[in-house]
């Protein structure tokens, strides 16, 4: 596996405040990351020390480069995608193309006009005559047609319909995704990407509580609901987090033998938004 993102004590203070505080990170080829935190938590400041766009202290490496002082470089072998509003309104689809043309070496007219072939965007129309999820289609379209290493995408589907999400996260899968790139994804709709990750990154208040493949998720941590009469005895098995539910306590375990588990109720494991509560607390 070869490194693409490594941290050593990264560092980024407003004032008095962490908000990226003391991170510790190794970040290979190939995965589809999901970093995922309350508001504040420290995600997109995070992501703009990968990007080169905000300074900091620590050790971090980005394919090998320093984005302090590499970030020329490190442009050419990277991708970003935020709220697709970012595009400029007055622009032409055909002047986007040529814009992002002239701006990147790696990027493919032939790949962009291939993607967009299968939407109904026409070349003529002005992106503020676009729907937002066309918008979106047209920056993916941009995006995936950039030979890039890492594409980072921040809060990408913000305000799109359920439909456009989806065809999102296909279109990038299918079209985009291979062994060799890696992609960080940040978005608070948690269950329509959790089928994709092979990484889950759990930050709070700038610190990383939580940092496992979806394999080790799926081997460490288990649910179980049980009826009343299996209550105490979940509890001597010293539960993460406890919930109620049509009558029925929920508990997560993490580390306990689900062999124990299963005589006391239905034991399964855990989507990453009930995860993501018990880890963080009900109160996030």
């Amino acid at each position: 596996m070869n490194t693409v993102i490594s941290t050593q004590d990264l560092c980024k203070k407003y004032g008095n405040q962490y908000a990226v505080d003391h991170v510790n990170l190794e970040i290979g080829n190939g995965r589809i990351i999901g970093l995922i935190g309350p508001n504040g938590a420290g995600k997109t400041t995070l992501l703009k020390a990968i990007l080169g766009l905000t300074t900091f202290a620590g050790e971090l490496k980005v394919l090998g480069l320093d984005p302090r002082k590499d970030r020329d470089e490190l442009m050419e072998q990277v991708s970003f995608i935020a709220d697709v509003a970012v595009l400029p309104r007055w622009i032409k689809v055909s002047e986007a193309i040529d814009l992002v043309e002239g701006l990147h070496t790696r990027f493919s007219r032939g790949k962009c006009m291939q993607l967009l072939s299968k939407t109904k965007i026409r070349m003529d129309s002005k992106v503020k005559q676009l729907s937002k999820g066309m918008v979106a289609q047209l920056h993916l379209a941009l995006v995936m047609s950039i030979d890039a290493k890492l594409l980072v995408l921040d809060e990408p589907t913000l305000g799109l319909d359920i439909i456009y999400r989806k065809t999102f996260y296909t279109n990038l899968l299918n079209d985009y995704f291979d062994e060799e790139r890696t992609i960080i994804i940040t978005t608070h709709q948690v269950e329509e990407i959790e089928h994709i990750l092979s990484d889950l990154i759990f930050i709070r208040d700038g610190k990383i509580v939580l940092n496992s493949t979806m394999e080790e998720v799926q081997q460490s941590y288990f649910e179980l609901m049980a009826p009343p009469e299996s209550v105490d005895a979940a509890r001597q098995l010293k539960p993460l987090n406890e919930r109620s539910l049509f009558g029925k306590h929920i508990f997560l375990f993490q580390g306990v033998d689900s062999a124990l588990l299963e005589p006391l109720g239905e034991v399964r494991t855990p989507n990453v938004a009930d995860l993501f509560v018990a880890v963080m607390g009900e109160d996030q």
